[in-house]
């Protein structure tokens, strides 16, 4: 783990979390109805399912799917220690593995999903769903404008996400086969941008880098930041527009009936017959 770097301060994001308030948020709400929907049509039943991520109060109890309830057991991974974020976990232990928000904090997210892989039956399901790449483009582009008008230059003060074409990778890295990957995007409002930032302090992710800029968030950045803001994304009513990405990734722990892709030459019918025929048409 030495050869590991650390990207992310958990124990500031523990800290934040902390004091997290026990109200709803509406990256939450998004996360779980996107889970109802993607385990609702799922014709499998799981007997022993948990969800895993920083802190319980994002993680879901119960869900469906197309052949009956789940329930889930639930495990936070952000503690007050500043922990290398892998989970202490039996291998083969369960059939459906949820995780929630984890991999935008965890300094290792190949050897995170890995390890999740190696405690999933043979056929189990892991899916994880994190902010995409894309997300709180609003946000960055206007805090780098605040910092290049107040510092002359810019500064990372929104922790990176990651991309959707690294995302199958990953997931065939872990171990784990027929890896998929997509992105849900979602257009959310707030009644100012300081809602959103808010927000995203209440969920740990409120600049949790270990390589912070020492240029201080001061008053004066804040409010130009605001400002740029609010020219860029404000509507007619006032309220401020973000988006945010949700980058689904799933993947099955391998077991021998699964569907295989075929072996190279093994079709039987050649793709230029199929090109002649389409040219007839």
């Amino acid at each position: 783990m030495s050869d590991i770097p650390r990207i992310f301060d958990r124990t500031l994001i523990a800290r934040h979390l902390s004091r997290r308030a026990a109200t709803d948020d509406v990256f939450t709400k998004l996360i779980h109805q996107d889970l109802d929907d993607r385990l609702g049509t799922l014709k499998r039943r799981f007997e022993n399912a948990l969800a895993i991520g920083p802190t319980l109060e994002l993680l879901p109890e119960h869900t469906a799917t197309a052949d009956g309830p789940v329930t889930f057991a639930r495990l936070a991974t952000i503690d007050t220690e500043d922990d290398d974020g892998l989970p202490d976990m039996a291998e083969n232990q369960y059939d459906l593995i949820v995780s929630v928000l984890d991999l935008q904090v965890v300094n290792d997210v190949p050897g995170y999903l890995s390890r999740l892989a190696r405690s999933l039956t043979p056929d189990g399901l892991l899916m994880a769903v994190a902010l995409g790449g894309e997300s709180l483009g609003e946000l960055r582009r206007a805090f780098l404008e605040a910092d290049t008008h107040i510092f002359g230059g810019a500064f990372a003060r929104v922790a990176p996400f990651i991309p959707l074409r690294d995302a199958g990778g990953l997931l065939q890295r872990a171990g784990l086969a027929l890896p998929v990957a997509d992105v849900e995007t979602h257009i959310v409002r707030y009644s100012d941008p300081l809602a959103l930032m808010r927000e995203l302090k209440a969920l740990g992710a409120a600049n949790p880098l270990v390589d912070r800029p020492n240029k201080m968030a001061t008053r004066g950045l804040i409010a130009r930041a605001m400002e740029a803001y609010g020219e860029a994304a404000m509507d007619d009513d006032g309220r401020v527009r973000a988006t945010l990405e949700l980058l689904w990734m799933s993947g099955w722990s391998p077991h021998e009936n699964q569907q295989k892709p075929l072996k190279p030459g093994s079709a039987t019918v050649s793709l230029t017959e199929v090109l002649k025929d389409k040219s007839k048409a």
